[in-house]
């Protein structure tokens, strides 16, 4: 082969190669995930140690690290959503427009835009509003999820099963039975039921005490949302459609079930137990008590109380005090 042949057969580029931008994209996952797990267990420990500087510090450090960018992208672009479109229309499908995603999770100027409104049915007929960020918003919201989870997880209510790691309804289920079909169980159940949680949770609540990054959750929580083409505000709440929500509504009603236990804490426990559980699947929640005057007269006003605190209250219509022989309706089954 003579030497310009050559040459020209070495400019052509190979039929299938990647691009720069594709070969970006890792193929092997291990390490990263490694890279985070292991930022997430210093997190943990440092909560439990009531280290908050050290927290702060570490969840920077995820935040803006490659393999938690990586991981919050591959997240994004691999669950049930991915090809659903936020207001700008845009999906990352390809190699290289996750790439290029990644790259552009950064934090100094970020401005995540409004949200994409659509409404979805309910058992009930009505309609549940869903705002649909942006793949960027998204993706900047998987990321500091992998921050804020391990602070959340450790402080979390022990018997809260929504939306957490390894956890389902069918464990709430199974610790409802657990408390409630013993012969000396209690046979009083309070079924709560929030109105319109997501939608209603104090945002100054939220900037106050959720530990991330002020300024970046200010923004989610003010970027509104657009329908038919207006622009709506935000003044309240956290949309659901969002990966950041169900962690910020956990981390809003975590204490709530030391506020129906201390709702009962008195000199009298010891002669009579009160048999007080509580179960929680996210908004939905029960407790049990050894009588109905017990549930309405002290638990009930202590759980309104601690939701008042955050700008939320109990649904008049579907919060009831039942008795276990008349059964209750709890996450798609009948509890009787």
């Amino acid at each position: 082969m003579t030497g310009p042949a050559r040459h020209a057969q070495a400019a052509t580029p190979r039929s299938g190669a990647p691009s720069h931008a594709e070969s970006n994209w890792p193929q092997s996952w291990c390490r990263i995930e490694s890279d985070v797990k292991r930022l997430q267990v210093r997190i943990a420990k440092a909560t439990r140690e009531g280290r908050w500087g050290k927290v702060q510090a570490l969840q920077r450090l995820l935040t803006r690290s490659y393999s938690g960018k990586m991981l919050a992208v591959k997240r994004v672009t691999e669950n049930r959503g991915k090809k659903t479109p936020g207001v700008d229309g845009k999906i990352w499908s390809t190699p290289v427009a996750k790439s290029k995603g990644a790259l552009a999770l950064k934090h100094r100027g970020y401005r995540p835009q409004p949200l994409r409104r659509l409404y979805i049915p309910k058992s009930d007929g009505k309609e549940r509003p869903l705002g649909i960020p942006t793949m960027r918003d998204r993706a900047m919201q998987a990321l500091w999820k992998l921050a804020l989870e391990p602070v959340a997880e450790t402080r979390a209510d022990p018997n809260s099963y929504g939306f957490r790691p390894e956890r389902s309804t069918a464990d709430a289920i199974a610790h409802g039975f657990t408390v409630l079909a013993k012969r000396s169980s209690a046979e009083w159940i309070l079924e709560g039921d929030i109105r319109g949680c997501f939608d209603n949770i104090s945002h100054d609540w939220l900037l106050a005490n959720v530990p991330m990054d002020k300024t970046i959750l200010r923004k989610w929580l003010q970027a509104g949302y657009v329908e038919q083409g207006t622009l709506f505000a935000t003044e309240a709440g956290t949309p659901q459609g969002g990966i950041i929500s169900p962690i910020l509504a956990n981390w809003t009603l975590d204490g709530l079930e030391q506020a129906a236990l201390a709702s009962v804490a008195s000199t009298e426990r010891r002669r009579r137990p009160f048999k007080v559980h509580v179960v929680r699947y996210a908004d939905d929640f029960i407790v049990t008590g050894a009588s109905k005057s017990l549930l309405e007269h002290q638990v009930r006003p202590a759980i309104e109380a601690f939701l008042k605190e955050r700008g939320l209250e109990l649904s008049a219509k579907k919060t009831h005090i039942t008795h276990i022989s008349e059964g209750f309706d709890f996450l798609g089954q009948n509890v009787r």
